[in-house]
């Protein structure tokens, strides 16, 4: 997608650039400044807590020709217009960390002042380490809470089912590979078969078997409420932080 030598990175120490330069190939700097006068694509990947330092530090050589792309949870469209000007080119994004092996999901949220074209390149990045879609901004907070936070909750459900499993004599480690392999599969039929999720239950649920005796287990302990609850949670946290 972005050849190596287009690429150029800044942190605030060395050994973190040696290590993406040793990795990846690409060119590094501690100077954020430098990183934006040679980019027309800019990424903010940094923690919200010093995210307005960091962009006050390098707005000025900010054009309205450079796209700003802001992956930092809390940091509205608006409180960024706030520091580089509402003339400039910005796409707020939440990606989730599956990105790492290529199957993330993420929602972009662009600015007045990006163009169709624009944001064709913006998507085609975030396409090439998963899936992308394009959202109202008015629903970031509800993405950060089934998309981006959701990996921990999926961890959760994986590592919960392997301790059982291994309480009933599996080895750890392949009780992972059933546990992990099955939430993989049952993701992409979801994703595949155009069926509701509530359907797809039901082919898995045979009269007086196992697996519906599981399900109303689940049920009884108010799994689905637990759920709805830990997404609502995140969503107003994140609310919480744009203020």
């Amino acid at each position: 997608m972005v050849k190596p030598e287009n690429v150029i990175a800044s942190a605030k120490t060395m050994a973190n650039l040696e290590r993406l330069q040793q990795e990846y190939n690409i060119s590094v700097t501690l100077d954020s400044k430098e990183v934006v006068k040679n980019s027309d694509i800019v990424f903010m990947a940094v923690k919200p807590n010093i995210f307005d330092g960091v962009l006050e530090g390098v707005a000025d050589l900010i054009d309205d020709k450079k796209i700003i792309v802001s992956i930092a949870a809390g940091k509205s469209i608006e409180a960024i217009e706030n520091i580089i000007g509402s003339d400039k080119k910005i796409v707020r994004t939440m990606p989730n960390t599956p990105a790492l092996v290529n199957e993330g999901m993420s929602a972009l949220c662009p600015n007045k002042n990006i163009e169709d074209e624009e944001l064709k390149i913006v998507k085609d990045i975030f396409d090439s380490f998963g899936k992308s879609e394009v959202v109202g901004e008015y629903l970031i907070d509800a993405v950060i809470g089934v998309s981006g936070s959701s990996p921990a909750y999926v961890f959760i459900f994986i590592e919960a089912m392997a301790d059982a499993a291994v309480m009933a004599g599996m080895p750890r480690k392949q009780a992972y590979n059933f546990a992990a392999q099955s939430v993989l599969g049952s993701a992409k039929m979801v994703l595949e078969s155009g069926k509701h999720p509530g359907e797809l239950k039901d082919m898995v649920c045979s009269p007086a078997g196992t697996t519906i005796d599981a399900v109303k287990v689940l049920e009884n302990e108010g799994m689905r409420s637990a759920v709805i609850n830990a997404v609502c949670a995140c969503v107003e946290k994140s609310r919480e932080m744009s203020k």
